[in-house]
């Protein structure tokens, strides 16, 4: 059975931080994922409960998190006790609808991110919220459902390879952001294809289906334009941010991940104008088209007016018109018919309108 996403109506009228989930539910039950890790050890785990991944205030190990899944309210409620998030927090994680931002509360940084994934159909996109609660020594993520995301990150930590184990909590942290953010240039590459090939259909035989696909891939850009310009702000203020969350090493990092979010934003911005274009090339090529015809329509007129002239002159039904009584009128008629229509085709070939 399909549940309906509930609308951001749904809140109307209650108290600031009370909890309902905004979206669509992508499972029947939330799943809870607990890593804990340092430089030697590496152990990673499903749980029932949020209690095994609160981590000791003096421990030297890294605590991962990540839930699977978002209706499951009283999980959530669970996870913001025992990690002391506030209320506002909790409400955000659950409205799948946030756009990209960075709230400092002091004791933790709230991250949100967008990604997006291309259907099997390769047509559409798909958005995802994902959340992160970044704290001392403990992170916490949590999208809408699972994926395939995180995979790469959990392999670098269980083989030890690079800096993520040796360092701390805030290089988890920019792993996520940079795997979110690169994700970006896939979606990326697949609308490159599909608008080289929307451009050889409309160089060779634009129909109204083109513009169709057209249109739409101008809807999907508009909705990645919307998500990526807020995380342009939101890495900025990361990498610029006091928070002693963030390290003095790891600055040059997110640095690197607000480069990557530029060079996010300019591919957005040039398919954009690509689109743009296009939808100019397939009215003016439309108009073309139409133009051609009316030129052949014309054309085949302008053959047929003094023709018409003459039949209508010798069709009208008078007793006396000299010409009827002549035994080669016919023929001459049609001989002076050939003559202006070989005359016109030559006129026409001469100042290149055929």
């Amino acid at each position: 059975m399909t549940v309906a996403p509930k609308k951001r109506s749904a809140k109307t009228g209650l108290a600031p931080g009370a909890l309902i989930h905004i979206g669509e539910r992508h499972a029947e039950r939330a799943k809870a994922t607990f890593v804990e890790y340092d430089e030697n050890h590496f152990r990673s785990r499903e749980i029932d409960a949020p209690e095994g991944a609160l981590p000791a205030p003096d421990a030297q190990t890294v605590s991962w998190l990540h839930i699977d899944g978002l209706h499951d309210i009283p999980l959530l409620e669970r996870v913001g006790e025992l990690f002391r998030l506030h209320p506002l927090t909790l409400e955000d994680i659950l409205n799948t609808e946030q756009r990209p931002k960075l709230d400092d509360h002091g004791e933790y940084l709230y991250i949100v991110l967008r990604r997006f994934h291309i259907p099997e159909t390769g047509v559409g996109l798909i958005p995802e919220q994902v959340s992160i609660v970044l704290g001392p020594n403990w992170l916490i993520s949590l999208q809408e459902k699972e994926g395939t995301l995180l995979d790469p990150i959990r392999e670098r930590l269980h083989s030890n390879k690079g800096r993520l184990r040796k360092s701390g909590v805030d290089t988890l942290a920019h792993a996520l952001i940079d795997g979110i953010v690169d994700s970006y240039f896939t979606v990326l590459d697949a609308f490159g294809e599909r608008i080289e090939a929307v451009e050889e259909t409309l160089i060779v035989r634009p129909t109204p289906a083109t513009l169709r696909i057209i249109q739409t891939l101008k809807r999907e850009m508009i909705l990645l334009r919307k998500s990526v310009w807020p995380l342009r702000e939101m890495v900025n203020n990361l990498h610029r941010s006091e928070s002693p969350l963030i390290r003095e090493p790891s600055v040059i990092y997110f640095r690197d991940v607000y480069d990557h979010v530029v060079q996010v934003i300019d591919t957005i911005e040039t398919y954009r104008d690509t689109l743009s274009g296009m939808l100019d090339i397939y009215l003016s090529s439309i108009s073309n088209r139409m133009n051609e015809v009316m030129k052949v329509l014309t054309i085949i007129a302008t053959f047929f007016m003094p023709l018409t002239f003459l039949a209508g002159v010798y069709g009208m039904n008078f007793r006396y018109m000299p010409e009827l009584e002549w035994r080669w009128g016919y023929f001459a008629l049609l001989g002076v018919m050939l003559v202006i229509a070989l005359f016109m085709f030559s006129y026409f070939r001469r100042k290149k309108w055929l």
